[in-house]
């Protein structure tokens, strides 16, 4: 897929929806110009192009919230784009992380790996603030064998229930063992990115190695 072949609108503009490439949450939606997209290519941080001021712009230039290209896609009809980006900040004006912050309608909730960010960030508060009565600050105080140890039998109670056949025990405690295994990767300063990207890296290898294999 080449740029040339992108299909930009009568002013010029193509649409860009703008994703946080670890959260996976849509941060914006701007234009792009040919312009802008070959700068944005060319120093790995978005360019979009205002209609407004009828001028390009460099996200964060003033602010110092730029947004870190790792990919550009496309859709089928190659006419509109999405740019997953590693924020340096919020992309909101408004500083909220997101510029989708208002809800229409919402029937219910479901589970979302986006609960992981939001524990992340909360655990990590919580390590820094240490706000006493709450269960991460008491973790923490005890240290790494008393998390070890609650990682250790929560891992056991997914088994148990696993055994046991029990669906919504298995449920319950997984979501435990997540929580307690999050609190050890912050312990330990490990970024549950980088646990993520290890899994992408193993994927990746597998699925050229079964190409390979064909």
């Amino acid at each position: 897929m080449k740029i040339e072949n992108l299909k930009f609108d009568e002013k010029g503009l193509i649409p860009a929806v703008v994703q946080d490439a670890r959260t996976k949450e849509i941060l914006t939606v701007a234009y792009m110009n040919l312009e802008s997209l070959h700068k944005t290519v060319e120093t790995g941080e978005t360019w979009f192009f205002s209609r407004s001021r009828n001028e390009l712009w460099h996200k964060g230039e003033t602010s110092g919230n730029t947004q870190k290209v790792v990919s550009i896609t496309t859709d089928c009809d190659q006419d509109a784009l999405v740019v997953e980006v590693i924020p340096a900040g919020p992309a909101c004006h408004n500083g909220t992380t997101s510029c989708f912050t208002e809800t229409l309608v919402e029937k219910g909730k479901v589970g979302s790996v986006g609960i992981i960010p939001e524990l992340v960030e909360i655990i990590e508060k919580r390590e820094k603030e240490m706000p006493e009565g709450a269960y991460t600050t008491y973790l923490f105080n005890e240290g790494i064998d008393k998390i070890c140890k609650k990682v250790g039998e929560e891992a056991t109670e997914v088994v148990i229930g696993a055994k046991n056949r029990n669906p919504e025990e298995v449920k319950w405690e997984a979501a435990d063992l997540i929580y307690h295994l999050l609190v050890l990767l912050q312990e330990q300063k490990i970024s549950v990115y980088d646990v993520l990207e290890v899994l992408v890296e193993r994927h990746q290898q597998k699925r050229a190695s079964t190409k390979n294999t064909k």
